[in-house]
């Protein structure tokens, strides 16, 4: 399994893939090489082990280039035309559509591409596509809730969670989709006011990321916390008795509701000014591959983008059977600024 080769693995791909360059000069730009400047705001070191299989079976090497999400759009939009970059990978379709916004992707018809993606997790228009997926799921604690009292987000606006609620701060990206998801399905009436009852619910003042609302949860700061499905994974996979302690003490609710549970992605895109665009369709062709799945599933606890992909994962594959939101994730990039003024004015730290 790629999770025992890891260690391996990782040695390999920080020696086929370049370190993280500090000007957007180091990149190749030339046109036609063996090569292949990619820009990604992911900051998992399991990436590296993909991209060392990539150059592996296809002879072309990876200069890689990375940046915080804001910060790597911004630093391809600042080129211009003049950007090295081949392909730009970011977290979240709100990062996307800024990303979109911004000009950085070409459009591309992924139909030959993205066969077995389905079409919720595909730019229209063909600017992006989604390769890894992570699902906004609701923690709550085994000994002091009953999950059938939640079926669906709505639900954590009831009084009877008041003091109850860990979540992130409402600056957080997965926050504001969740929130632009809301506003697609119900209106930003009834966005807003759940926004709101979140804020006057909450057990404490937004601290940390997802794997610190799940701690919290198990220190008994709060019952119920919404966060991505993979932290909670990456607990139960884990060899240290201290993570294990807190998962084991945690369920997690998939929403159902009218419209199943919120899924976001890991996107990729062709950058628009890409000097090496064969070889980026090659490698977007590799990310979907059977290899390029397995490997998201087991060593970041990513849901495969390609339905039916094969992996060994036993802890991802025990939380799959859900029903998720069909919403084309470019809806959230619609909604993005409706959520974000809904956010700032709310009261949500």
């Amino acid at each position: 399994m790629l999770r025992r080769l890891l260690p391996a693995a990782l040695g390999l791909a920080l020696a086929a893939c370049s370190q993280p360059a500090s000007d957007s000069d180091t990149a190749d730009q030339t046109a036609g090489s063996q090569s292949l400047n990619v820009y990604s705001s992911r900051h998992y070191e399991s990436d590296r082990v993909v991209y060392a299989a990539f150059t592996e079976e296809t002879g072309i090497e990876i200069n890689l280039i990375e940046a915080g999400g804001d910060l790597l759009i911004e630093r391809i939009r600042a080129d211009g035309e003049r950007s090295p970059a081949d392909i730009v990978i970011t977290v979240d379709a709100n990062r996307l559509h800024r990303a979109e916004a911004a000009g950085l992707f070409a459009q591309e018809d992924y139909s030959d591409i993205a066969t077995g993606v389905p079409g919720t997790f595909i730019d229209p228009d063909g600017h992006w596509l989604g390769f890894a997926l992570r699902a906004r799921v609701i923690a709550y604690a085994n000994d002091r809730v009953d999950p059938a009292e939640i079926g669906d987000y709505l639900d954590l606006a009831d009084p009877r969670w008041q003091n109850r609620i860990c979540v992130r701060s409402s600056t957080n990206v997965y926050n504001e989709s969740l929130t632009a998801a809301l506003i697609a399905h119900h209106g930003e009436q009834a966005a807003e006011a759940w926004v709101r009852s979140i804020d006057a619910n909450l057990a404490r003042n937004p601290q940390g990321g997802d794997t610190d609302q799940l701690r919290a949860i198990h220190a008994g700061e709060c019952d119920v916390a919404m966060v991505n499905h993979y932290y909670y994974v990456r607990l139960a996979n884990s060899d240290d008795a201290n993570d294990t302690a807190v998962s084991d003490g945690i369920g997690l609710i998939f929403p159902e509701g009218e419209h199943g549970t919120h899924v976001n992605i890991s996107g990729v895109g062709i950058a628009a000014n890409a000097p090496n665009a064969a070889n980026a369709e090659t490698f977007i062709r590799f990310l979907l591959s059977e290899q390029g799945q397995r490997a998201y599933a087991e060593l970041t606890n990513e849901i495969p983008a390609v339905e039916g992909a094969a992996f060994e994962n036993p802890r991802l594959r025990a939380v799959m059977d859900f029903q998720a939101d069909t919403l084309n994730l470019s809806e959230l990039g619609d909604n993005s600024e409706a959520a974000r003024r809904i956010l700032d004015r709310s009261g949500w730290p």
